[in-house]
């Protein structure tokens, strides 16, 4: 349980303010409560968190075991391997249609650290950073954490959650410094229109703000074709992109992410990864290399099946008398409406998790706009899934007798 500023009064000393602003991700602080009731012996089906039931591809621990064995075991520079730097922007050209230089190019400790970063890089006290309401967590945690003042802009709720370059604009002001774009979203699955994401770009241009685009879902695209907003400048202009491993291709232990943008931003950033961490381990990077250019076989088999779970929860949670919810366009989740249950969000994830030892994630974790909704992760194996989705049909269908 997480200490409160009050509680921390009592310590030797005291924290400092950065310490007491930290609020950490609400999905971890659920596993570790989920974990508690699993030692007591309870059956818990997990659909909070997004993390794939899939083993890493074999290809890909097999070249980190290759690059351990030959001794690809000391420090390395702090921008990344350079081979694998490479490989992510020939990737980059592939999915995004620009080819970055080697300078914009940084390896970060998964996606998540990034965010973090970019902002610390970017935003001074005072200064203000736009992020979508329901949005990542992280984004919220970040933004304290540095220090800086958080503005949420709403997501268009009568056009699936997706971007509205208007909700946008309306908040913007002279302190707003950055904007965080998340397509496909977490925690929607929401796929973002491309005209509306150029239309950020130019309000972007228009009041010399930079933009955070998070993309780490872009691998998981049901039907769509994805868009980068760093395709609109080549991330030389005012677009940081930040993507990685953990999802698409079954890595979350791994820790791998990359960051592309302004040379001069990325130099910056690197500095401050040097100072926490120093460097990404290489047998890791070495990795990262053979899941983009190996055999692709397998990541495009775990999209199928996603596809097919998707398929499965979305017609099973619109059966559940008072559940709702939009297809997602990507990623692993849905995030269906509970308002005709007349609880709220929090209500209904503790009863759920208490009386049937199901865990979701309630949606006001992502913003006060996810009141009223439910993040449902359909990550998980077919089987979990379909118990999970038995039991919260009996909890539902409880509340409405």
């Amino acid at each position: 349980m997480l200490m409160s500023a009050r509680e921390s009064e009592n310590l030797p000393g005291r924290m400092s303010q950065v310490a007491q602003q930290m609020i950490g991700q609400p999905m971890f602080q659920v596993i570790d409560r989920v974990r508690i009731m699993e030692d007591a012996g309870r059956d818990v089906v997990h659909l909070e968190i997004g993390e794939p039931d899939f083993e890493t591809p074999a290809n890909i621990s097999v070249a980190a075991v290759q690059a351990i064995q030959a001794g690809d075991t000391h420090y390395v520079s702090s921008w990344g391997v350079r081979e694998f730097r490479e490989a992510c922007a020939r990737a980059t050209q592939r999915s995004r249609g620009f080819l970055p230089d080697l300078n914009q190019v940084l390896v970060t400790p998964g996606a998540n650290i990034a965010t973090f970063l970019t902002i610390l890089t970017l935003v001074n006290p005072g200064e203000e950073v736009l992020y979508p309401d329901p949005g990542f967590p992280t984004y919220e945690a970040s933004v304290r954490a540095a220090g800086v003042q958080g503005v949420r802009y709403g997501l268009d709720h009568e056009n699936g959650f997706r971007i509205s370059s208007t909700l946008v604009e309306e908040q913007i002001t002279d302190k707003t410094r950055l904007i965080i774009v998340n397509s496909p979203s977490n925690p929607t699955g929401a796929v973002s229109d491309e005209r509306e994401l150029q239309k950020v770009f130019e309000l972007a241009r228009a009041h010399n703000v930079f933009i955070f685009s998070d993309e780490i879902y872009a691998r998981m695209i049901y039907g769509d074709s994805f868009f980068s907003m760093g395709s609109l400048d080549g991330s030389k202009e005012r677009v940081i992109v930040s993507n990685g491993f953990s999802k698409a291709f079954a890595m979350t232990g791994w820790r791998l992410g990359v960051a592309i943008g302004p040379a001069t931003i990325m130099e910056r950033m690197m500095l401050l990864l040097q100072t926490t961490l120093s460097c990404v381990p290489p047998f890791v990077q070495r990795a990262g290399i053979a899941a983009l250019e190996e055999d692709q076989s397998q990541v495009k088999a775990m999209m199928e099946e996603y596809m097919r779970r998707r398929d499965l929860v979305v017609e099973e949670v619109n059966s559940i008398p008072g559940l709702c919810a939009d297809a997602p366009g990507g990623a692993f989740y849905l995030f269906p409406s509970i308002k005709e249950t007349g609880l709220s969000s929090s209500e209904f994830a503790e009863r759920l998790l208490e009386e049937e030892a199901v865990a979701v994630l309630p949606g006001h974790n992502f913003g006060p706009s996810g009141e009223g909704y439910i993040r449902l992760s359909f990550a998980s194996g077919e089987e979990r899934l379909r118990e999970g989705l038995i039991r919260i049909r009996s909890f539902c269908e409880r509340l409405t007798r």
